[in-house]
């Protein structure tokens, strides 16, 4: 697939892309745009809706304050997401939205809050996470935005996961054994079959026994140590990300 070019503003947008079309930007865009970025009327801008692949737009005036994407040619074609799901317990605001777009650079496709026994917050602002997935899909040149769910007990998590979907759970409770390892050996077992994956990172205050119990009992769950320092939960997502990606997901 060619490459993304960085060197032009790329902007998600929700309607249909295709050569002819032409998409109304909304104020905040408009503003970004054109307050932010200075362009002009004439000006170049890539576009992606995570169904219809890249396109390159120009930037056209449709009244005061008011601006429109001219759409031409496609850049890119559509790629298929890999299908990874993040899971964690929810942060306060600034590490929260780090974790997040973090997490949509790593390639995930669901962000999916979990509330487990000893997490330090309860809500989640859907919208305010579902704007740092779309800032860094637009920034990274990545094609999709993930999907944002909302909260879930961890009782409820458990129930709903699909039974062929591999689980790494990241647990500083665990014996710390080389990570990559262990996820080398759930890739033999189930070479024949690309992988469904979700990746779980608990609160800072660790999951409680009857938590790690329940989830040491699904048919998948692959408990992991990510080292033999304690990381921050924004941390332990990157690291668990990165693992994960170089060894079973699309890094290969």
């Amino acid at each position: 697939m060619p490459r993304c070019d960085l060197r032009m503003p790329r902007l998600y947008v929700d309607a249909a892309l295709y050569e002819g079309a032409s998409v109304a930007l909304d104020a905040s865009q408009a503003h970004y745009l054109g307050d932010v970025l200075r362009l002009k009327t004439g000006d170049s801008v890539l576009a992606f809706n995570g169904r219809d692949g890249e396109w390159r737009g120009t930037l056209a005036s449709a009244g005061k304050r008011r601006l429109t994407l001219a759409i031409g040619t496609r850049s890119r074609p559509q790629s298929d997401a890999l299908d990874l799901h993040y899971m964690f317990a929810p942060l306060k605001h600034a590490r929260l939205d780090y974790m997040a777009q973090k997490a949509v650079e790593m390639g995930a496709s669901r962000l999916q809050p979990v509330l487990t026994r000893h997490a330090q917050v309860a809500r989640v602002n859907l919208e305010r996470m579902r704007g740092n997935a779309i800032e860094a899909a637009e920034q990274c040149g990545i094609l999709t935005v993930p999907e944002i769910r909302a909260p879930v007990s961890l009782q409820q998590m458990i129930a709903e996961l699909e039974p062929a979907r591999v689980l790494v759970f990241c647990d500083e409770e665990a014996e710390v054994k080389d990570p990559i390892a262990a996820l080398a050996q759930a890739r033999s077992a189930r070479r024949a079959q690309p992988l469904a994956l979700a990746v779980l990172v608990g609160p800072e205050g660790g999951f409680a026994p009857e938590e790690r119990a329940a989830l040491l009992q699904l048919p998948n769950a692959l408990r992991l140590a990510l080292g033999p320092r304690l990381l921050r939960a924004d941390t332990a997502a990157v690291a668990a990300l990165a693992l994960v990606g170089a060894v079973l997901g699309d890094w290969r």
